[in-house]
């Protein structure tokens, strides 16, 4: 049985890798993005060129699409020319963009009147898990659509269904907040240890493994110790995220007020022009305050 025809759309730092491993699994692929020297790469890579979101669309059978916020997302698929004017009945859209959960539901409202169904399925894992097609994906949707498009989401990571159409996007947002702080106090008590006269990197070796371990330790502190900060995951997008999960939990009355601190540490950092670094550069942040760096000399 032949594999179904993908259209991706997004071909960004997360979205180049996952089209990547479609394409290097045997799933022909045709793909646009604004950004021609990424789709003429995706292309030489056996992508078919595509020339616009309604031509993808018409001519795949199932869409996924990766892009950075909400309203990337409603233009891409709504607006005039996007891939709402080139689907037909029985297609499948696959977001895989971190966005608003309300947006999610409305586009999947939009896309049903055209007899389309929608998963929100966005991911997390960074550049790195894109690449080996790890990612955490986190999914909303009909259990019957999930399980259909379970084959091609298992070459890009672990799919969990966990819902209704905007239950991916607001477990991505629990996600998220988790990181942040997770990132954070690594910095924060890693700099602690050094201040004290304890080699950081004997620290991490000794905790990485109890308790206190976690992928977030595992890989953000080595960056530390080196001060790679070369994006895996960009602090501006996690900002955006950070947006996302402060608007949704201050309409619902829940208070956060730890992502709320790190969101001032991320914006001051952005205020710094450090925009583009990895997320794991909160670091910078705790060692300008304390006059020390993690950075091994």
């Amino acid at each position: 049985m032949p594999k179904p025809k993908i259209g991706f759309i997004g071909i960004g730092i997360m979205g180049l890798p996952m089209a990547q491993n479609l394409i290097k699994a045997g799933y022909p692929l045709i793909a646009y993005d604004l950004n021609k020297e990424a789709l003429a790469d995706l292309v030489q890579e056996g992508a078919q060129k595509g020339e616009s979101c309604a031509q993808v669309a018409s001519n795949c059978d199932i869409i996924i699409t990766m892009l950075p916020n909400s309203p990337d997302v409603q233009q891409v698929i709504l607006a005039e020319g996007g891939v709402i004017e080139g689907v037909r009945k029985g297609q499948i859209l696959i977001d895989m963009s971190s966005i608003a959960p309300l947006v999610s539901q409305f586009v999947a409202k939009e896309l049903a009147k055209k007899g389309v169904d929608m998963l929100d399925a966005p991911v997390s894992g960074g550049q790195e898990k894109a690449r080996s097609g790890t990612l955490a994906i986190m999914v909303g949707g009909k259990e019957e659509i999930f399980n259909q498009c379970t084959p091609i989401l298992d070459i890009l990571g672990k799919p969990v269904l966990v819902g209704s159409i905007g239950a991916g996007e607001t477990t991505k947002l629990v996600n998220q907040a988790i990181v942040a702080v997770n990132i954070a106090v690594v910095a924060e008590a890693l700099l602690l240890g050094k201040k004290a006269g304890v080699d950081p990197e004997r620290i991490f070796d000794a905790i990485k493994g109890g308790l206190a371990g976690s992928q977030c330790l595992t890989d953000k502190a080595p960056r530390m110790f080196k001060g790679n900060y070369d994006p895996g995951f960009r602090i501006r997008l996690h900002v955006k995220d950070l947006t996302n999960v402060l608007e949704t939990s201050q309409a619902l009355h829940n208070a956060m007020p730890l992502t709320a601190q790190v969101m001032e540490m991320m914006q001051t950092l952005m205020a710094k022009g450090h925009t583009d670094l990895d997320h794991g550069g909160l670091a910078l942040f705790y060692e300008k305050m304390n006059g020390i760096s993690l950075k091994k000399k």
